[in-house]
């Protein structure tokens, strides 16, 4: 099948919508997000019928067809509110759709990527383990054949959307790595079958109303249709190719938010006073405001060129690793700073700037933590000088 391009007169359609949806129906409930853990139901029927649910799915299988140049200049907005906004359809739309639209058979397609693309199938990435994070090479979870059937075994921890999903993309280990690959292979495991078991909804540091929770795989029985692209050693690559795009969106979604810390600050300082003058006037909190700025303006800039050399192929390795560790570490620090700003103020519940405080620090932990992607973009500059030498 072909791939349908939005037009940009389309895309900018499609970005003044999300703009508007999350500026004027989101933020004014992001303290109702927070207080009940939970995204409203109203909110989550307007984010399906609005088509986010799949605007990174292909137009063919009934999404909006964004690509990742696109993809990130929506994700900017969606970061501007409660960051639960942009998970609840985040995985659909990410790492476990972007496996089913990179690797999956046209009948595996067909199946899963409509009902994901409309909300009515919420899919979850589940790959992390107690023992394999950001390295999915060191994964324990085996799936073994039984006659023409798949036996999966494994316990899954920190799975976005778990507690909602109604299917997994299971990556499993068939056999130990060898000459051949990665021996991890990926399967299409709906949630309601026998032996699939989530556990309870986890109790995080931030991000109310994003659940995630344990998913333990016992004897789980699944056909051959089942294994994802129909071959054992596409998992490895799968994950790989889906965690790196993931990057520059998460990328994009930090900018987003950094972008709100900045505007709350700014707000704040124009008008609190300290001794009857605006804090803003004084000059150390101007400077504060300006390392902000400057941090935004310099992330913003790094996820477009990430996201255009993607879209370009021209660099899908070093260039969504070094977006994610910039941005996810400049967050934090535009966040704290924007705490500081506020003074007492910014250290109390119900304040903007708490939560986003709070909410951020996970960006530098999923889809490969900083430090992993410290290593990525080292190993890959070394080798490639190396390999220029020879």
């Amino acid at each position: 099948m072909t791939t349908t391009e939005v037009s940009d007169d389309d895309f900018q359609e499609i970005l003044a919508q999300t703009r508007h949806f999350v500026r004027t129906a989101v933020v004014p409930r992001e303290q109702e997000i927070l207080a009940h853990d939970r995204v409203p139901d109203d909110l989550r029927e307007q984010a399906k019928k609005m088509g986010l649910f799949g605007y990174a799915i292909p137009q063919d299988w009934g999404g909006l067809g964004l690509n990742l140049a696109q993809d990130v200049e929506l994700a900017m907005e969606l970061g501007y509110t409660s960051l639960a906004l942009r998970s609840m359809f985040g995985t659909n739309n990410g790492i476990a759709g972007q496996v089913l639209v990179g690797f999956g058979t046209d009948e595996q397609k067909s199946r899963w990527l409509e009902p994901m693309a409309t909300g009515d199938v919420v899919a979850s990435f589940a790959l992390t383990e107690p023992g394999a994070g950001s390295n999915p090479s060191g994964l324990r979870t085996k799936a073994v054949r039984d006659d023409a059937d798949w036996i999966i075994n494994g316990q899954k921890r920190f799975i976005t959307n778990a507690p909602t999903a109604d299917l997994f993309i299971v990556f499993a280990r068939t056999r130990p790595a060898d000459d051949q690959g990665a021996g991890i292979a990926v399967f299409l495991v709906p949630a309601d079958a026998d032996g699939v078991v989530v556990g309870a909804k986890d109790a995080k540091m931030g991000q109310e109303g994003a659940w995630t929770s344990d998913v333990n795989f016992d004897d789980v029985r699944v056909p051959a249709s089942a294994l994802i692209g129909g071959s054992e050693d596409i998992g490895y690559r799968a994950a790989m190719i889906s965690l790196a795009r993931g990057r520059v969106h998460i990328a994009a979604l930090s900018v987003g938010t950094a972008q709100r810390a900045l505007d709350e600050s700014v707000a704040y300082a124009a008008t609190a006073t300290q001794g009857g003058t605006p804090i803003g006037n004084f000059q150390l909190v101007q400077a504060m405001i300006a390392d902000q700025q400057t941090g935004v303006l310099a992330g913003r800039a790094l996820v477009r060129d990430a996201a255009r050399r993607w879209v370009n192929n021209e660099d899908r390795r070093i260039a969504p690793s070094a977006a994610k560790l910039f941005c996810t570490e400049m967050v934090g620090q535009v966040a704290d700073l924007a705490v500081q700003i506020h003074g007492g103020s910014g250290y109390m519940r119900e304040v903007t700037v708490e939560r986003i405080y709070r909410d951020v620090r996970l960006l530098r932990l999923y889809e490969g933590t900083s430090e992993i992607q410290r290593l990525i973009i080292g190993a890959n500059l070394v080798k490639t000088a190396q390999r220029e030498n020879t």
